[in-house]
């Protein structure tokens, strides 16, 4: 059945046109006449059967359909774009496109990312951030990086490493002590995770107490967000010490007590089941499981 779609000459020539607001300009921006721009919007306002300009002696403006039509056909049109610039700039090379939560990724995942780069010149990963699962089908995405139970369906997953938060804070907020009491560090702003909103009780629960408020407090969708907070003395946050290596190391946060909860869900590396024979994503999955296998397994950790 053929499609119910404009010519793309027809959708430039509009996109341009209600950008300006203006057909001569759109014209000169596309190299061409006033009159086939003209001719081009007329094309489009009759396969619509809507009128997108109103034409006057003053000039020409978008019609409330018109507004919300441009709106659309310039996010289409972009991601056409996008779409184009990626496949010619791969010249033969393979990509991996990785949907990932985002402080993983600019914390853990980036920094080892060259080391992929060497050993595999001819894959391209791209990132993108992601903090809830999705259904695969609907996007281009190869494969994810998100914290979980591995229930997802239609998909391999792998695991990489545990969460396992630990209390940070401002080394302010120590006030000189080599660590602070969990009946302290309940007398402090709690600063909530927008994605974990059970994780201090959780963390309290796990030392028998029942404290009250553990569920208030600021909110972060982002641990980087929430390393921020903390290390303005804003309050106590629970993170994952990998996620913050160079704050602790550099001693802007420091632990504000040796204990963690120890969570049931995990990072995983998720494939679907479409996809678990790509060379690209193969070179990848065995990179990134080696990575973290060496990182589970270091003493230090």
């Amino acid at each position: 059945m053929r499609r119910k779609i404009p010519s793309t000459a027809a959708l430039i020539a509009f996109e341009a046109s209600a950008r300006h607001e203006s057909f001569t300009r759109a014209a000169e921006e596309l190299s061409l006449t006033q009159g086939a721009v003209c001719r081009q919007i007329g094309t489009l306002e009759q396969f619509l059967g809507v009128a997108l300009f109103r034409r006057s002696r003053r000039g020409v403006k978008l019609t409330e359909a018109g507004l919300a039509y441009s709106r659309r056909v310039a996010t289409q049109l972009d991601a056409v774009e996008r779409d184009t610039l990626a496949v010619m700039g791969q010249q033969g090379n393979q990509a991996v496109e990785l949907a990932l939560v985002p402080t993983f990724g600019t914390q853990w995942l980036l920094p080892r990312l060259k080391a992929f780069q060497r050993l595999h010149p001819e894959v391209t990963v791209h990132l993108t951030n992601r903090t809830r699962p999705f259904l695969f089908a609907d996007t281009a995405f190869d494969a994810a990086i998100y914290f979980g139970d591995a229930n997802w369906s239609g998909t391999q997953s792998h695991y990489l490493m545990p969460e396992n938060s630990l209390p940070v804070c401002s080394p302010e907020l120590l006030e000189g002590r080599g660590e602070l009491s969990a009946a302290q560090i309940a007398r402090l702003p709690l600063l909530q995770q927008t994605t974990r909103p059970y994780a201090w009780r959780q963390w309290f629960g796990s030392l028998g107490m029942n404290v009250a408020g553990d569920l208030g407090g600021p909110r972060y969708e982002l641990f980087s967000m929430l390393a921020q907070a903390a290390e303005h003395a804003m309050g106590v946050a629970l993170i994952p010490p990998f996620l913050i290596q160079r704050e602790l190391a550099e001693g802007r946060l420091v632990i504000a007590k040796e204990h963690a909860c120890l969570s049931d869900k995990a990072y995983y590396l998720m494939i679907p089941e479409r996809k678990v024979e790509s060379a690209a994503l193969i070179a990848f999955r065995d990179w990134l499981l080696e990575q973290a296998l060496d990182y589970r397994e270091t003493p230090s950790r």
